[in-house]
């Protein structure tokens, strides 16, 4: 009887849980598709909001993607060498060196923003162009990639499958290539979602370095907010969530296959 009530208690709670963080979004999505919002459904629907928003922010939608994509090559060619780095060299110094990496994840992202203008605000080809945003995107989303791979570089015996590829005549670039990469995929795969998911949805830093002529999604979507028509900014968070849903699915499963595979 306890367990029965105990479960029956969870299903409750999962159920209300669910509602809560569902109903508001249907609702903002249904705003998107519908001819009037104040009138409902009743309305009519239609996708004339979802093509303004594309004809408004087409130039914010390709530049979230193409941010996100530069992002992702630039963390995986910092973040999976210096992940092998501290893999291969435990010890205080790796883990002064891991938490100083971690640095950005407890500064707000207005903090590092402003860091950023202080520095190179002043150069104004730097300041108005899209790798501005670039840099602080890598800057926040590099610990996110660090860590994902170390997790599992540091869950195997990195130095026994090292020494036996160097028995075998490999060189140290042969090793990282051949045997490093493919047994830290789990980790180099969730942390590279995780980096574009960040990226596309990254507002607080993003907000303070673009211009008016470089809006992100985010950045878009509070604009239109603020702006336009309910029914456009809704049909613009439908469109954001077309999106953002699949690459949170995806890291998801991909962060579930990294945990399976390191136990």
């Amino acid at each position: 009887m306890r367990i029965s009530m105990a479960r029956t208690l969870q299903i409750v709670v999962t159920i209300l849980t669910c509602a809560f963080l569902l109903v508001p979004t249907l609702q903002s999505v249904l705003a998107g598709v519908t001819v009037n919002y104040f009138r409902g459904l009743s309305s009519g629907l239609t996708f004339q909001w979802i093509s303004q928003v594309w004809d408004l922010y087409m130039d914010s939608i390709f530049l979230s993607i193409w941010l996100a994509i530069t992002c992702l090559v630039c963390t995986l060619l910092i973040g999976v060498p210096a992940a092998y780095g501290l893999a291969r060299r435990p010890g205080w110094a790796s883990r002064v060196l891991e938490e100083f990496v971690s640095l950005p994840l407890a500064v707000p992202g207005l903090a590092l923003a402003l860091a950023l203008l202080q520095l190179y605000g002043s150069m104004r080809g730097f300041r108005t162009s899209w790798t501005f945003i670039l840099a602080g995107h890598v800057l926040y989303t590099l610990p996110f990639m660090i860590r994902s791979v170390l997790a599992v570089l540091s869950s195997m015996d990195l130095k026994t499958l090292e020494e036996g590829a160097a028995s075998l005549g490999a060189s140290p670039w042969q090793r990282f290539r051949d045997v490093v990469i493919p047994n830290a995929m789990p980790g180099i795969l969730a942390g590279s979602l995780t980096v574009v998911t960040l990226s596309i949805g990254e507002f607080n830093l993003t907000w303070m370095l673009h211009t008016p002529y470089l809006k992100t999604l985010p950045v878009g979507l509070a604009d239109s907010y603020a702006s336009m028509r309910l029914e456009i900014a809704s049909a613009y968070t439908l469109v954001f969530f077309i999106i953002i849903v699949p690459l949170l699915m995806a890291m998801q499963w991909a962060s579930q296959r990294a945990q399976r595979i390191g136990k």
